[in-house]
């Protein structure tokens, strides 16, 4: 999923060793630019996402990838919004109207002749299962 907006704060590090080594987590959090302003928080895990986070600046568009994990303890559900990638967001990486004195699109290349839709395809064996 992705969701762009203004990088408002940067969370603390949190460094700690387990079994398998030692781990870094921090996180950050945005303002939307909807309507209605939101404001979202992620977290990140590992060095490397967190050096991501070091190339933003503060109040600067940015474009967040993340994944929505939720977990279960003692009959209650909490949400963490895991940041995968989160990078510089220009308003140039929108779809924007064509300007009245750019060329026409080229048109779209045709289907190749021996193209065929998947269910007209006729089996390759009488064996349809997949294992």
């Amino acid at each position: 999923m992705d969701i762009s907006g203004r990088l408002i704060k940067v969370l603390p590090e949190v460094r700690g060793e387990s079994q398998r080594g030692p781990w870094v987590k921090g996180g950050f959090v945005i303002e939307t630019d909807d309507t209605y302003p939101r404001q979202v928080a992620f977290t990140m895990f590992g060095e490397d996402r967190l050096a991501q986070l070091a190339q933003v600046s503060m109040n600067s568009p940015v474009l967040v990838t993340f994944s929505p994990e939720s977990r279960e303890y003692n009959e209650r559900w909490y949400t963490d919004l895991r940041c995968i990638r989160i990078v510089p967001f220009s308003g140039a990486a929108t779809p924007a109207a064509p300007a009245a004195n750019t060329a026409a699109p080229a048109p779209a290349a045709a289907p190749a002749e021996n193209s065929t839709p998947f269910a007209s395809q006729p089996p390759e064996s009488d064996d349809d299962l997949p294992f």
